[in-house]
C-alpha cells in the first residue's frame, strides 16, 4: 500500500514514515533480527531508512545494505523505490574528511547514492564549508540532497544566512509527545523555508525519556491505548504521525514492534481531532521556548 509522503522546498517527496536504525550494528548476536526487521518493513511498503556512520561504527549501515541487498535479490523494490538517509560526524563534515565519509557510507550499505546526507549535529567544522561540501556531492552525484540533524533556532538561522544553505531540506531532531520544544521557535522558522523535521525517537525509547512523568501510569494514555485497541507507544507514535510535514522514523528490531508501527502509519490507529486536543492539552509544548532536546 502506499504510504503517505512530504513534500520537500526542492519539489520532491519524501516518506512520512519509515525505519530507524539506532544502536543496531552493534551486536553480532542480534544482526540477523536486525535485517530481518528492515527486510520486514521495506516488505510492508515502508520505504524510507535512516541511519548514521555513528551508529555502530558503520555496523548499522552494513546492517541496512544486507536488509536491502535481500530486497534486491527478492525482486520486492529497487534502489529507485527506497529512500536512503544516513548522517556524517561532525569531525567528517568538512572537505578534508566529507567525501570519504560519504564514500564509505556508500560502500557499507551497497548503493552508488545517497537520497539524504545529514550533518548529524554541530561541530567545529564551519558550516559554510558543510554546506559547500554537500553541494559538491550533489553535484558529483554521491546524493541527491542534503539536510542537518540537532540544530537549534540560532544554528539554522545561520545555515540559512550563507550561500546556498536554504538547499537544506530536513532538520533531524528529537520530537515525541513529551518533547515538543522544537515547536515554540525552530518549527515556526523552518516552515516559512519548507524544511519540515524528521522525528527521531518518536516513541520517547520506550518512553525512558519523557521528562518527569511516567507515561505508563498516564490516565489519558491508557484511556486512548484501551479505546483504540492498541498500546501506550502505537497513540504516542499517532500523536507524532498526526502532525502536519514532520517524518516519523522510529526503530523497531522486533518484528512484533515493527507491525505495531505499521498499524499507525497505515492509519488502521487513527486518532480523533478531539483525542490529538487531548494529549495536545495533557503534554503541552513549552509556553516559552527552551532549546530543543537531544540524545
Amino acid at each position: 500500500m502506499e504510504l503517505e509522503t512530504v513534500q520537500l522546498n526542492d519539489g520532491s517527496l519524501i516518506p512520512k514514515v519509515g525505519q530507524g536504525t539506532w544502536e543496531m550494528g552493534e551486536n553480532e548476536v542480534e544482526e540477523e533480527e536486525e535485517i530481518e526487521s528492515i527486510y520486514k518493513g521495506i516488505e510492508l511498503g515502508i520505504r524510507l531508512i535512516d541511519t548514521a556512520e555513528m551508529y555502530g561504527e558503520g555496523g548499522a549501515e552494513k546492517v541496512v545494505g544486507k536488509a536491502i541487498q535481500k530486497a534486491f535479490s527478492n525482486g520486492i523494490v529497487k534502489r529507485e523505490d527506497l529512500y536512503i538517509v544516513s548522517k556524517v560526524y561532525p569531525f567528517n563534515a568538512g572537505k578534508r574528511n566529507i567525501f570519504r565519509a560519504c564514500e564509505n557510507s556508500l560502500k557499507r550499505l551497497g548503493v552508488e547514492y545517497l537520497d539524504l546526507y545529514l550533518l548529524h549535529w554541530r561541530g567545529n567544522v564551519p558550516l559554510r564549508e558543510t554546506v559547500q561540501c554537500m553541494e559538491k556531492l550533489v553535484k558529483d552525484k554521491k546524493i541527491r540532497r542534503w539536510g542537518v540533524s540537532n540544530l537549534d533556532v540560532e544554528d539554522m538561522e545561520e545555515l540559512l544566512s550563507i550561500p546556498d544553505g536554504s538547499n537544506c531540506v530536513v532538520n533531524q531532531v528529537l520530537y515525541h509527545i513529551g518533547s515538543r520544544e522544537s515547536e515554540t521557535s525552530l518549527i515556526p522558522l523552518q516552515q516559512k523555508y519548507g524544511i519540515p523535521i524528521m522525528a527521531y525517537s518518536p516513541l520517547a525509547r520506550a518512553g525512558a525519556i519523557v521528562r518527569g512523568r511516567s507515561i505508563f501510569k498516564n490516565e489519558l494514555l491508557l484511556e486512548l491505548s484501551k479505546k483504540y485497541n492498541c498500546s501506550i507507544f502505537q497513540i504516542m507514535l499517532a500523536f507524532v504521525h498526526a502532525q502536519p510535514n514532520v517524518i516519523t522514523i522510529p526503530k523497531s528490531t522486533k518484528i512484533k514492534h515493527l507491525l505495531d508501527n505499521f498499524d499507525v502509519f497505515s492509519n488502521k490507529i487513527k486518532l480523533s481531532r478531539e483525542d490529538l486536543q487531548k494529549l495536545d492539552d495533557e503534554f503541552p509544548a513549552p509556553a516559552v521556548r527552551r532549546p530543543i532536546d537531544m540524545v
